[in-house]
């Protein structure tokens, strides 16, 4: 799953962004760029419990293709 977050900036986003996801699914594969706004994520967890963890982070998520 590919996610564009637009206000994740530096890598200390990055990391928020990543333990987010651990929360739900501490086994996921996060791959951050915060150049670009984007992660890549391989979860167990659906991209709806993604987004919503995201977002109660203060990540607002949208898909990327």
């Amino acid at each position: 799953m590919k996610f564009r977050i637009e206000n994740m900036t530096c890598g200390g986003c990055a990391r928020a962004v990543t333990a987010a996801i651990h929360d739900i699914d501490p086994d996921a594969k996060v791959d951050a760029a915060p150049d670009d706004r984007l992660i890549v994520v391989s979860s167990r967890a659906g991209a709806d419990q993604i987004s919503a963890a995201l977002a109660d982070a203060g990540f607002p998520a949208t898909p990327a293709a």
